[in-house]
């Protein structure tokens, strides 16, 4: 299976991270709570996300912070439209050749 992180979206292109994997990890609370650290663990060094069950369809979502971190950046560009201007601007440069490319300071 082939799952996809979306960076953004872009005037109806979606740039993405595409990254292979074996599956999600879909499992029940009992299971959780039975393994909290493994289920965590899988979750934090395979880039995994975990959809657990739960009675009644309220299901919980389990990701690392990373991975939050990065949805909610994506959010915020999205979300200001100056944000998100500057960000199609720069990426048009970029489609153009119109790059700096400068050593970093340590």
């Amino acid at each position: 299976m082939i799952l996809y992180n979306i960076l953004t979206i872009l005037d109806d292109r979606i740039i993405l991270y595409v990254k292979e994997r074996d599956s999600v990890i879909a499992t029940n609370f009992s299971n959780v709570r039975n393994n909290f650290k493994e289920v965590c663990d899988r979750v934090v060094q395979d880039s995994e996300i975990a959809i657990i069950t739960r009675k009644n369809d309220e299901n919980v979502v389990l990701m690392s912070q990373a991975q939050y971190d990065n949805l909610m950046e994506n959010l915020h560009i999205r979300n200001s439209k100056a944000n998100y201007e500057w960000l199609k601007e720069s990426i048009r440069q970029a489609e153009d050749g119109k790059l700096i490319k400068f050593e970093a300071e340590e």
